[in-house]
C-alpha cells in the first residue's frame, strides 16, 4: 500500500520549486552575461520551464534580477553566514567565510555581484541598490571580524579595518572567479589568499 502519510506536493510547494529553479538559472545567466544581455526566455529554458511560467513568478527582468540579488544574499546567509556566526574566534570566522564562499560559488554564480555592481556603477537603479546593500553587509561583517581579531591580537595592526575588509572581499572574489572549475583547490586557495590580506603568518594558521 502507498504511504498514506506522505503528502502530495501542494501548489505552493510546486510554485516554490519553480521560483527557486528560475532564480538559480537567472543567477547563472547574470553571472555569465550581466543584466543587459540576460534573455528571459533562455533563463526559463535552462530552468526547465516556459517563459509563461517565468512571467507568472516575476513581472519583468528588473523584478527577476532584484529577486536574484535577494535570493543570493539569503542563500549565502544560510549556507555560509550561519557557519561564520558559529565561530567564536575572528580568524577562524574569516577563514570559514573564505572557504564557504568558494564552495558556495561552485554553482557558477560567483560573478553575479561583481557583474551587477559594475553594470550599475554610478546609477541610481533599484537593482544596483539591492546589490550594493548585500555587498555593504558583507564588508561590514568582515570589518567587524577584523576589528575583533585586532582587539584579540590574533590579527596584526595595519591599514584601517574597513580598507582591509574591502581588500579581503576583493581578493576572495577574484580568486574564486579565477578558480572556477577547479573544485579540488578552490577552498584551500581562497583561504590562503585572505591569510595574506589579513597579514597573518601562513605557517601559523591551520589550513586543512
Amino acid at each position: 500500500m502507498p504511504d498514506e502519510t506522505r503528502k502530495r506536493p501542494t501548489q505552493a510547494d510546486r510554485s516554490l520549486r519553480t521560483r527557486s529553479a528560475l532564480l538559480e538559472a537567472a543567477a547563472r545567466g547574470l553571472s555569465r552575461y550581466g543584466y543587459g544581455n540576460l534573455v528571459l526566455e533562455q533563463v526559463a529554458k535552462e530552468a526547465g520551464y516556459t517563459r509563461g511560467a517565468l512571467y507568472h513568478q516575476f513581472k519583468d527582468k528588473q523584478d527577476l534580477t532584484q529577486a536574484v540579488a535577494e535570493w543570493v544574499q539569503e542563500t549565502w546567509d544560510q549556507e555560509v553566514g550561519h557557519r561564520v556566526e558559529q565561530e567564536s574566534d575572528p580568524v577562524a570566522a574569516l577563514l570559514t567565510l573564505a572557504r564557504g564562499h568558494a564552495v558556495f560559488c561552485r554553482r557558477d554564480i560567483a560573478r553575479v555581484a561583481i557583474a551587477l555592481r559594475l553594470e550599475f556603477s554610478g546609477q541610481d537603479h533599484p537593482v544596483g541598490r539591492s546589490v550594493e546593500e548585500g555587498y555593504e553587509a558583507l564588508i561590514t561583517l568582515c570589518t567587524l571580524l577584523i576589528e575583533a581579531g585586532r582587539e584579540a591580537e590574533s590579527i596584526p595592526p595595519g591599514p584601517p579595518a574597513r580598507a582591509v575588509a574591502l581588500a579581503f572581499v576583493g581578493a576572495l572574489e577574484g580568486t574564486v572567479i579565477a578558480l572556477a572549475g577547479h573544485v579540488e583547490h578552490d577552498a584551500l586557495l581562497a583561504a590562503r589568499t585572505v591569510v595574506g590580506v589579513l597579514g597573518l603568518d601562513p605557517l601559523a594558521v591551520s589550513l586543512p
